[in-house]
């Protein structure tokens, strides 16, 4: 019988291996970590610009916690005054159109021009583990390095499109602690934008050319909300693919109604890999923010906007407070299983828990 071979991997006996992390290192990070650090340090940290109390602040703003959720509205009430004017830039595009790439090269750019820039990058969570693998520093090796950058991932929880659900209060933050411009990309899945739109000044839509994306990517929702279109990886081979693409875009964007702004969509050609219009697609968001403020639009966008989150904001917390009620969570398991079983209808189950929710 052939004897089996010891693995190239086995353990060779007498050596021990050592521990990958030292047990005294991982105590002391838990505890640094877990330590209540007082508001008013945090506080002070964000207007100092302080990152690491940036950081500490941004995550009591994302948790679900309530007794979190009481210190980060002290926090955001402190430093609202604070905020100091910025840019807000939303920027979308389909997996795969190099979002991640074009942002490290954008931010670079203007962190070079002496720009403060913050990156708002949320990850989609999966709806089964819920978990979020949070990998945009790995992607912007380079920015995440800028000591004038800052790139805070999110994960996207469970809320529509995958907008994290607090970014409007982390804008603010970021804002106080000395951004003047914030970057927001989104998943890129289609339901995101609108949110997103509903939070910035300018919106940049990223295309590809050459993938069956021109026709599928004329879509009337999108484009409207686009104020410029950037056809990504205008490099090498793809320049003629490119320039082919920002005509068709052209002509699709003619067909759309005038936008409130007076603004009229532009379509550029940029390659995130050779920095080519990179330069040119900043200079357009300057005309756009000088256009959008001697018309008044800039300011009268911030009031809707202020005034929508204001909305968002009490249907939130209508919602967290209806499910963390004690009387709903006791019926909501039997109103589940009624409604699987056929004997009561997903309405009256509904009304059902509304009313008990209302009398509680």
């Amino acid at each position: 019988m052939k004897k089996n071979k010891a693995s190239a991997l086995q353990e060779v006996r007498g050596v021990n291996q050592p521990e990958p992390v030292s047990a005294a290192s991982a105590g002391n990070i838990v505890a640094l970590r877990s330590r209540d650090v007082p508001i008013e340090q945090l506080i002070s940290g964000i207007l100092a610009g302080d990152i690491t109390a940036l950081s500490r602040a941004i995550t009591l703003v994302e948790s679900a916690n309530p007794a979190h959720l009481e210190k980060a509205n002290q926090i955001i009430k402190a430093c609202l005054a604070h905020a100091r004017p910025s840019v807000r830039i939303g920027i979308t595009g389909v997996p795969g159109v190099g979002k991640s790439t074009f942002i490290e090269a954008f931010g670079k750019f203007l962190t070079a021009s002496g720009k403060k820039v913050a990156v708002l990058a949320v990850d989609p969570s999966s709806s089964l583990s819920h978990g979020s693998i949070l990998g945009d520093k790995t992607r912007m090796e380079e920015l995440v390095k800028d000591p004038n950058a800052y790139i805070r991932p999110s994960a996207s929880g469970e809320t529509l499109g995958g907008v994290a659900r607090k970014t409007r209060e982390t804008i603010m933050l970021c804002e106080a602690a000395g951004f003047d411009t914030i970057i927001i990309e989104t998943v890129g899945v289609g339901q995101s934008e609108t949110a997103v739109h509903a939070m910035v000044d300018f919106f940049l839509l990223l295309k590809i050319a050459g993938a069956g994306d021109e026709l599928q990517g004329i879509k009337r929702g999108i484009m409207e909300m686009a104020d410029v279109v950037a056809i990504n990886k205008a490099d090498g081979d793809n320049v003629k693919r490119a320039t082919l693409a920002k005509t068709e875009f052209n002509r699709a964007l003619h067909l759309f109604p005038a936008k409130k702004s007076g603004w009229m969509p532009k379509v550029l050609t940029c390659s995130a890999l050779t920095h080519d219009g990179i330069a040119e697609i900043w200079e357009t968001i300057q005309e756009f923010l000088s256009a959008t403020k001697a018309n008044g639009y800039f300011e009268g966008k911030r009031q809707e906007q202020n005034q929508f989150w204001m909305l968002e904001t009490v249907n939130e917390q209508l919602k967290d407070r209806f499910y963390h009620n004690p009387i709903i969570a006791a019926e909501l398991e039997k109103m589940k299983e009624a409604v699987r079983r056929n004997e009561l209808s997903p309405f009256a189950a509904a009304q059902s828990l509304l009313e008990k929710y209302f009398k509680s």
